[in-house]
């Protein structure tokens, strides 16, 4: 499995040298480069990164500040011309801390460091991906993100997307990702309270503002209903007496 990596630096230079050892990295894909540090926050919210390589120096939002203003932390190597932070970073708990001119054997260290760390982590809790001891009685459960087991509330959930092997959960407050198929997780949710309405889509019932046509709404979002699912849906919808 690849980890999922962004570089974030103000230097281009550093940016194209740190793309160049990625490529050479069979256990690396590079999603993205940010020169500024506060164009990230974003597409972290919006996408599975497992690492980001996170120079310290920087005008706007130095790395020891950027990573303190995140909730959920992927792993991380420090990238930087100076030594003076590396006791900071240890107890930030970062991967490693890398001096520049970076040498690719260095990187390269540091990568299989940060891909151990990854595997044990995830190995830790393989067995532990999605918990609700009371088979669905409470009005909770915990899913495996990242590197951590998230409590989630049913009644947060506005809908569900599928990404490819993972799933989006988009709450009222937070969108968390998570490598996770629908039928583990309809499983899990009550049937009474979620539908399945595309093959990509499972929504929460009580958050539907309003349904036109094949699509539904739900805030500003239209979420498309397929034909394999209309039935069940509009069903299910009948025995609430919703319609």
């Amino acid at each position: 499995m690849k980890l999922n990596c962004i570089a974030i630096d103000d230097e281009p230079l550093a940016l194209t040298l740190i793309e160049e050892y990625v490529k050479k990295t069979p256990c690396l894909s590079l999603l993205k480069t940010f020169q500024n540090p506060m164009d990230s926050f974003e597409f972290l919210m919006d996408n599975r990164v497992d690492l980001i390589f996170l120079d310290i120096q920087m005008e706007e939002l130095n790395g020891v500040q950027y990573l303190k203003t995140l909730t959920n932390k992927p792993l991380v190597i420090f990238i930087t011309a100076f030594d003076s932070y590396a006791l900071e970073g240890y107890e930030l708990d970062v991967v490693d801390y890398l001096l520049k001119p970076l040498s690719f054997e260095r990187f390269i260290k540091a990568v299989d460091k940060a891909y151990e760390k990854f595997q044990r982590l995830n190995y830790q809790l393989t067995d532990s991906q999605t918990i609700n001891s009371n088979g669905n009685k409470d009005d909770y459960f915990f899913i495996k993100t990242e590197f951590r087991l998230q409590k989630i509330n049913f009644s947060d959930i506005l809908y569900i997307e599928g990404m490819g092997d993972y799933l989006r959960i988009i709450t009222t407050s937070q969108k968390i990702m998570t490598l996770q198929n629908f039928k583990k997780m309809e499983e899990l949710l009550p049937e009474s309270r979620f539908c399945r309405v595309h093959k990509s889509f499972v929504v929460s019932l009580d958050k539907i503002d309003s349904i036109e046509k094949n699509h539904i709404k739900i805030g500003s979002v239209e979420i498309p209903i397929s034909d394999s699912y209309k039935k069940l849906f509009f069903d299910l919808l009948e025995g609430k007496k919703l319609i």
